[in-house]
């Protein structure tokens, strides 16, 4: 019973700042550490939109590559050749807009530079390879980024190859992501459908 009573006396002096009758007061913590954690959030969804960028490259890839397996000819007619050719920039401006080229929004979080995504098809006797490059700006995260350059951050670094391609892609930007894909070639091309779309 003394510890309910005991309970009861802490939980009403903890809510005493809430009544009417108290003028409430800034609490100290709120305001010293509301602003380190706004950074830490803000730091972490910059280095998250990484994470996002190459996921949605390796999704927008493998449609691209699946699209031209299906679509593409195998015959150099030129006649296919400007099917082809309208077939990829139908394929480019797709991933594209997948990727959040026409959103300023998506490609301000995403750090995308230039108006769109580049994908380059080379022709073999057996694959067709699928190049996907996308050029970034630099994730503005300045707080991070010593005024030494990659020098002063990787000096130390076991891998600093990485440490600077790290640096590169946060700190200045220009940085190209690729990914690769080869497709086999078909005889005959078919019309790309999603499952369950009719």
């Amino acid at each position: 019973m003394q510890m309910l009573k005991w309970v009861g006396n802490r939980l009403s002096f903890s809510l005493g700042p809430f009544r009417r009758s108290r003028k409430g007061q800034a609490m100290t913590e709120v305001v010293l550490l509301f602003p380190i954690f706004v950074i830490v959030v803000f730091v972490t969804a910059k280095m998250f939109a990484l994470l996002v960028l190459v996921q949605k490259m390796e999704i927008a890839s493998y449609y691209a590559a699946r699209r031209w397996q299906l679509e593409s000819h195998l015959n150099a007619d030129p006649v296919y050749m400007t099917f082809d050719a309208g077939l990829k920039s139908d394929i480019e401006e797709k991933v594209s807009g997948y990727l959040g080229y026409g959103s300023p929004a998506v490609a301000g979080f995403l750090n995308l530079k230039g108006p769109k995504a580049n994908l380059d098809i080379t022709r073999t006797q057996v694959w067709n390879v699928l190049t996907l490059t996308v050029e970034t700006n630099r994730a503005g995260v300045a707080l991070i980024c010593p005024p030494g350059g990659a020098a002063s951050v990787c000096a130390a670094a076991p891998s600093k190859m990485n440490c600077i391609n790290g640096y590169n892609y946060i700190c200045t930007g220009n940085k190209q992501l690729t990914v690769i894909k080869y497709v086999p070639n078909r005889d005959r091309p078919i019309q790309f459908k999603l499952p369950g779309i009719h």
